[in-house]
């Protein structure tokens, strides 16, 4: 069976698979085994849900890696107390750790080789997509997942559908990576990636991008909805394994443990790459030649718009930003530093700067190019996340306008839900800065020799060429063997369904937020509210409910924010599955690791549409409809009509048997 290099890379760290030659494919439910796991500031909050199962003791401490990075600023005694307490349990467990200071944590485990090439290294924070700059497959996990694989050493994981993003030509002077993952964010805006994990394609457009501008792209594809984002390992990979390698051997005084000439020859001898007729479900290309800087905003990544045209608009701002995972690295703030060079910061702007770490800021400091963004008025902060997460001094008030180099600019995220945030690249970030109102470097004297190549896109306006392919449409994508059935698994499930016709149908709607912090609500009180902001009346259609009936809602189920409650509140409620169209990766991880099954079934959805369209609105919906669920072999049967669904494997069914994924531990610790 044909397979693309991301299901190769999870075939590498899958366990328990049902035969030893039994090889993973989109869709799969695998047990995995990543190489490392890295938690944050949360690690207090996975501390808690480690001891809570019972844990003693670590499966493996160096799979664990702690950094301090959010709350960096915080210097009250509550927050160094759960500093100190980190680096306490860190210490004795011998985990590895990096204190307030070292940097933001992604970053380091680029630099430190905790994330590299082929490796699955996952993480309690959504931009562990990044690790896909250098090759490896970074993917979120929540907080329990951490704590299981701390207690045990893995976790679950569905593999996702693969797209093939292909980068074509190469990019015009002056046209960075972020313009790249700005304009596919604005571009393809209607989740064409939703839940995917992405595989970067296109060998003269990436060899061309600087590893730098690889972290960049594939960190936003988080923003973009995907679950990764792969580059290809190529020589612009493996130069710069080789010189960090001897910068590593060099200031360490020692051979480096993940970064060495040894492991870098094996990738050489070794390269894993996807098979000619490796199956994508979709395929999208953008032509690079065609793009200009573009900026996102405001408030939304799924807006971008080419640059000449905001600056005609001379949008004023109050705020710049030169910090992140994303953008602040030392080229980031080198590529500032040469707009800044001879200039001022703007009367009435603040500009706020932190390096990606203290490796990086030691850089630029010697450099000299940190001195050039201070002595244009720059404001310093520590390495940390800082503004970026809303955290610390700088935040955006009221009214406010502010132009950065991070990542997200969702409504709040940065300062008062009335202000307003744009993102681009580093260069536009301080530009702006400059001049006080959104630009690129062009508007500003013509002292910079890259102003001719930004005035080239004034005079000659253009739209990215792009094209986009989903094979779901097509042919059904590549599936392995059903999956074999563990003790105690009840493969089958038949029940009425009960439609919720609602698309983005939110955490909130399912579970009212002003019940999450009530820890006192009973299971059977936690079943009468749920969804009570979308539905009032749904209690009175769920109490009717028979054993097993079917729960199905539209599109995107369950997003928002990460409430638990809101998979378990269905649970308690008397389903045992609930089938959308597609979900939250959030909501899925929640429900799956409470032991609730959730299935995406976009075409049973659509026939559902289909019948019950028209006449009187009904938010809760018994069809009279009788579905066959095979859980094993992936199929909805509903009278003479089959519908495909991602067959339950081992690793989802041993977490339902159990009652979810912190008795699954328990087990394993008593065990």
């Amino acid at each position: 069976q044909p397979q693309n290099v991301i299901e190769k890379i999870v075939q590498r760290y899958a366990v328990n698979l049902p035969t030893p030659s039994h090889k993973v494919a989109q869709g799969d439910f695998v047990s995995i085994q990543p190489e490392h796991v890295m938690t944050h500031d949360n690690t207090a909050a996975v501390m808690s849900k480690f001891q809570s199962i019972g844990a003693a003791r670590f499966n493996n401490p160096q799979q664990a890696v702690f950094t301090l990075d959010h709350d960096v600023q915080n210097k009250s005694e509550k927050n160094l107390t759960k500093y100190r307490s980190i680096a306490a349990f860190a210490q004795s467990h011998g985990v590895d750790f990096y204190p307030a200071g070292r940097g933001i944590g992604h970053q380091i485990l680029i630099e430190e080789g905790y994330a590299f090439p082929y490796v699955m290294t996952v993480a309690s924070d959504s931009h562990s997509n990044m690790y896909g700059g250098i090759g490896a497959l970074g993917t979120p996990i929540v907080r329990t997942d951490a704590a299981a694989i701390w207690a045990t050493g893995r976790t679950w994981w569905q593999i996702p559908p693969v797209a093939n993003v292909k980068l074509l030509n190469t990019l015009p002077e002056g046209v960075t990576g972020k313009d790249i993952i700005v304009a596919l964010c604005g571009l393809f805006n209607n989740d064409e990636v939703l839940n995917t994990a992405i595989e970067f394609t296109g060998k003269e457009g990436i060899a061309a991008l600087s590893v730098d501008e690889r972290l960049t792209i594939a960190n936003m594809t988080t923003e973009w909805g995907a679950l990764a984002g792969v580059f290809p390992v190529d020589e612009v990979t493996i130069k710069w394994l080789r010189d960090r390698a001897v910068y590593l051997a060099r200031t360490q005084n020692r051979k480096h443990e993940r970064i060495n000439d040894e492991r870098i020859q094996d990738l050489v001898r070794n390269p894993l790459l996807s098979d000619s007729d490796a199956n994508y479900a979709k395929h999208l290309t953008l032509d690079l030649a065609t793009l200009t800087p573009h900026v996102s905003g405001p408030n939304s990544v799924k807006h971008a718009t080419p640059l000449t045209t905001l600056e005609q608009q001379r949008i004023k701002i109050n705020k710049a930003y030169l910090l992140s995972c994303v953008n602040s690295r030392a080229s980031d703030l080198r590529a500032a530093a040469n707009v800044l060079k001879g200039r001022k910061v703007a009367d009435g702007v603040e500009f706020y700067i932190a390096a990606a770490s203290s490796e990086v800021q030691k850089d630029v400091e010697k450099s000299g190019d940190w001195d050039t963004l201070l002595r244009a008025g720059a404001r310093p902060l520590p390495a940390g996340c800082g503004p970026c997460i809303g955290l610390g001094v700088g935040l955006l008030q009221d009214g406010e306008v502010g132009i950065s180099a991070t990542n997200r600019n969702s409504k709040g995220r940065m300062g008062a839900p009335t202000a307003q945030a744009y993102l681009s690249s580093p260069a536009v970030v301080a530009a702006s800065a400059v001049s006080g109102y959104i630009c690129g470097p062009q508007s500003l004297h013509p002292t910079n020799p890259i102003s001719k190549t930004f005035a080239a896109f004034h005079a000659h306006p253009q739209s990215p060429i792009i094209t986009y392919t989903d094979n779901a449409t097509q042919t059904p994508p590549a599936k392995s063997a059903p999956a074999d059935v563990i003790p105690g698994f009840d493969g089958t499930l038949r029940g009425e369904i009960l439609f919720c016709d609602a698309d983005n149908l939110n955490t909130d709607g399912i579970y009212p937020g002003k019940y999450t912090y009530q820890d006192d609500m009973s299971p059977e009180r936690m079943a009468q509210v749920a969804m009570e902001n979308y539905d009032p009346g749904f209690t009175k259609v769920a109490k009717k409910v028979r054993v097993n009936d079917i729960l199905i809602s539209g599109f995107n189920f369950g997003t928002g924010s990460s409430r638990e409650q809101a998979a378990t509140a269905l649970l308690y409620a008397g389903f045992r599955a609930v089938l959308a169209g597609s979900f939250s990766e959030t909501f899925k991880r929640n429900a799956i690791n409470n032991g609730l099954i959730v299935l995406e079934a976009p075409q049973l959805v659509s026939d559902l549409r289909k019948a019950f369209k028209g006449g009187e609105e009904v938010l809760t919906r018994r069809t009279g409809w009788d579905a066959t669920v095979d859980l094993v072999g992936g199929s909805v049967g509903v009278g003479e009509r089959r519908y495909k669904v991602p067959p339950v494997g081992r690793a989802a069914q041993e977490l339902i048997v159990e009652g979810g994924l912190e008795n699954w531990v328990k087990n394993r610790i008593a065990a």
